[in-house]
């Protein structure tokens, strides 16, 4: 049985012209307020810079676990199919975006606020610099599943999820503890 598509190429042409036009919004009204430099825009960096990290280590907890469920299913199956589209919504929709932005804010807030000095800070940019590399093979591996060729077990897809728990660990105690300020 074939899956009906959840949205016309009409609703999907005009959904993406949206997206385009809040991105230029959004980019045009950073650009002002960060020629402006307002008092108010480093906390609010803050605020957006926070959101960013919590969608993106959501995706990042959650992509696994649907990986594991993946590895069990019926390859070319349906549910191995409606697995396919949503790991692909996962990462086009919530996690690029977000990781695009934990990076660009947070470069910027590091680079404003701390002069990009500060042992603790460059421990907290390594744990970061690992998660995008997390962040990438589970994209690479979302293609792999896309293409029937999972190299991984479900077990083996749940152990790895530990992986970004102990990234974004290290990352919070360099943030709140900074041992090596």
């Amino acid at each position: 049985m074939k899956h009906p598509v959840a949205t016309s190429a009409g609703e999907g042409s005009r959904a993406r012209l949206k997206a385009r036009l809040a991105i230029a919004v959004v980019v045009a009204l950073a650009g002002v307020a960060w020629w402006l430099q307002p008092a108010w825009l480093y906390g609010w960096l803050k605020v957006l810079h926070l959101v960013a990290v919590i969608s993106w280590m959501v995706g990042l907890f959650y992509l696994p676990r649907l990986f594991v469920y993946h590895a069990d299913a019926e390859p070319g199956g349906e549910s191995a199919q409606t697995f396919v589209i949503m790991e692909g919504r996962l990462i086009k929709v919530i996690m690029n975006p977000a990781m695009m932005v934990s990076w660009v804010v947070g470069l910027w807030l590091a680079w404003n606020g701390f002069g990009l000095a500060g042992a603790w800070l460059w421990v907290k940019i390594a744990a970061v610099a690992g998660l995008t590399v997390f962040h990438v093979f589970l994209s690479r591996s979302a293609r792999r599943f896309a293409k029937g060729e999972n190299r991984m077990t479900a077990r083996q897809w749940r152990m790895a999820n530990e992986i970004p728990t102990v990234l974004m660990i290290l990352a919070i105690i360099m943030v709140v503890i900074k041992p090596f300020a």
